[in-house]
């Protein structure tokens, strides 16, 4: 693709498009991503990660996410990234846009390519539009209205900037795209001492509902074990990587992740990870890897070789609660989906996205049928909070 021209409001800053995450490097891109911290915000946007799905083939040829990743720079001096791919699907981005896709294609035009600023695979919130610190309204800017003029350039019918903060968002709708409110569960740290200082915020049936669930799990036949850092060993990968295969086939078909990328991770990302494992016999028969936040833990994934009551709910959430209140965490991210987990303490909150459209009929359409999601979403996750598991004196003292 070619790069675009610079744009107006931001003519002193030079836009960049580059297929490989080394032709940027890392002090650069981290800079931007990391803003000088040795625990970032979230891990997904760091080189580290990043540079694990590149050189894992996770991205790249062959997997629909085609790198073109944007470098802002002023003065010689880089101020802003951001991680861009080209799709030829809409596979592993958990913001749905199938409908938009076969309307669009039933109106005679071509969908895809389109381009996605995004961490594939990964249904986390976090920064999008990644700036070096004071460079902040300049950076946002210039990659934003770069991504546009690179879309528009290149005449792919859209642009998509997923599960960006909700600052972005509000940036973003000022700059002229188009803002969609998604859903997901998260757990959040009320101060809690300890796991059963969550629960004694709980209504009491759901009290006695997760310590069942958790008796019923722990008594599986074997132990539970929760690793990060140098506890991970190679080994501990080759049994999860049974597990995500068997989960990513049922999901998705195909897992998106390949196996390399798991040998990668032990190398460079390891402290950025809590793997709980379930063993029994002497095998680990089920597992859940998180990645770890400066403030939050992540739930990504989750695969079992053997079936046992209430042990998924065990190593996916509640292990998650007891680390995050453990290292003092604010919240759990339980990934996409699942309206399950309000009844285990995980609360509605709503998600963040940011579209654009070339063609100004079907860009019509799309924000019409965004207010009206909007207000879907705003009245599910009204109705869900009301039904949620905490007793209603705490639900008021947090709102």
């Amino acid at each position: 693709m070619t790069a675009p021209n610079p744009a107006e409001p931001a003519q002193q800053v030079e836009i960049r498009v580059l297929s490989r995450l080394d032709q940027i490097g890392q002090n650069n891109w981290d800079a931007c991503a990391v803003q000088g911290k040795w625990r970032p915000e979230d891990p997904f946007t760091t080189y580290r990660f990043l540079k694990a799905l590149e050189d894992s083939g996770s991205v790249g040829a062959g997997t629909g996410w085609d790198p073109n990743y944007l470098q802002a720079t002023m003065a010689g001096q880089t101020i802003g990234v951001a991680p861009l791919y080209a799709k030829n699907h809409s596979q592993g981005e958990y913001i749905f846009d199938h409908n938009w896709a076969h309307a669009y294609e039933r109106a005679g035009g071509q969908y895809y390519p389109k381009l996605q600023i995004a961490v594939p695979h990964t249904p986390a919130t976090g920064r999008r539009l990644l700036t070096r610190p004071g460079f902040e309204a300049a950076g946002q800017s210039a990659l934003a209205q770069g991504a546009v003029q690179l879309a528009a350039n290149n005449e792919v019918s859209s642009l998509h900037i997923t599960f960006c903060t909700a600052d972005e968002a509000r940036a973003g709708t000022e700059m002229g795209l188009m803002r969609r409110a998604s859903q997901q569960f998260h757990w959040f740290n009320d101060g809690y001492a300890d796991f059963d200082g969550f629960l004694a915020a709980l209504s009491s049936r759901k009290r006695k509902n997760i310590r069942k669930e958790r008796a019923r799990a722990q008594d599986f036949g074997g132990r539970i074990i929760a690793l990060t850092g140098d506890q991970i060993e190679p080994h501990h990968w080759d049994a999860f990587w049974v597990f995500y295969q068997d989960t990513g086939a049922r999901k998705w078909g195909t897992p998106y992740l390949t196996r390399a990328f798991f040998d990668r991770a032990q190398e460079t990302l390891r402290d950025d990870m809590l793997l709980v494992l379930a063993e029994k016999d002497g095998r680990y028969v089920a597992g859940a890897l998180n990645f770890i936040g400066e403030d939050v833990l992540y739930g990504r994934y989750w695969g079992c070789t053997e079936d046992h009551p209430c042990l998924h709910f065990e190593l996916c959430y509640y292990q998650a609660i007891d680390f995050a209140i453990t290292h003092g965490l604010s919240r759990v991210e339980a990934g996409a989906q699942g309206a399950h987990k309000l009844a285990r303490g995980y609360m509605p909150v709503t998600t963040h996205s940011l579209h654009w459209f070339g063609d100004p009929g079907f860009s019509d359409a799309i924000a019409r049928y965004l207010e009206a999601e909007k207000n879907a979403v705003d009245e599910e996750i009204e109705i869900m909070t009301d039904y949620g598991p905490f007793k209603k004196a705490h639900v008021e003292e947090q709102e």
